[in-house]
């Protein structure tokens, strides 16, 4: 288990607000941290989401926001805070005497490989982004929208992937495609099923 899943998994963003200073009420609302809040519009439980200002994501999110951190030092801060353990993501035998990766089909076609990656990423995290804008909930009694926690689940992991592929070196880079290989063929697969069913609809409407 990577570090972002084993925060989630162990702390919520209500435990992250008590820890960090933030007042929380027995049913779980707070002023808002993020705005200038008067009375508590802010729900926290595993997420939190505020019911003010909009602001909303998971407890990784909500650590990032709090402290102007990037995803990735905001997870680590997470799991030095409250001791989370978790297997660092990284390339084979990293920290060990480095080797080329050889990998001949990769080698040659790593370059559009990686393209096509970046380009499912930026897709889907474009579709994410629209989900998570326009299905927010907007009163407290509001059922959440399935692709608004989906939204708040996986953005932050998908704009990390991203950062990797923009900014890591080469080696990592590489190390990372192969491990999260399947994942993002997983991300395009749901890319797949949703703009098949928008042509669905334009078809049935036209």
């Amino acid at each position: 288990m990577n570090g972002y899943e084993a925060v989630k998994d162990a702390v919520s963003a209500r435990q992250a607000a008590v820890y960090y200073g933030i007042k929380v009420t027995k049913r779980g609302m707070a002023c808002c941290p993020f705005h200038r809040d008067r009375h508590p519009s802010m729900k926290l439980d595993h997420r939190f989401h505020c019911f003010g200002c909009q602001a909303d994501g998971d407890v990784i999110d909500f650590v990032a926001r709090y402290f102007h951190l990037p995803v990735r030092e905001a997870t680590e801060k997470l799991a030095k805070d409250f001791g989370v353990r978790y297997e660092e993501e990284r390339p084979p035998d990293k920290g060990k005497r480095k080797k080329p990766v050889k990998i001949p089909s990769l080698e040659q076609n790593y370059a559009k490989l990686e393209q096509n990656c970046f380009s499912v990423l930026s897709r889907y995290r474009e579709l994410l982004c629209f989900w998570k804008e326009h299905l927010a909930p907007k009163m407290p009694e509001d059922e959440w929208d399935q692709r608004f926690c989906e939204a708040l689940d996986r953005l932050p992991r998908v704009e990390y992937l991203m950062d990797v592929f923009l900014n890591f070196p080469l080696e990592e880079r590489v190390g990372m495609l192969l491990s999260a290989g399947k994942e993002i063929s997983d991300y395009a697969g749901r890319l797949q099923e949703f703009e098949a069913r928008t042509v669905g609809c334009s078809e049935n409407n036209s």
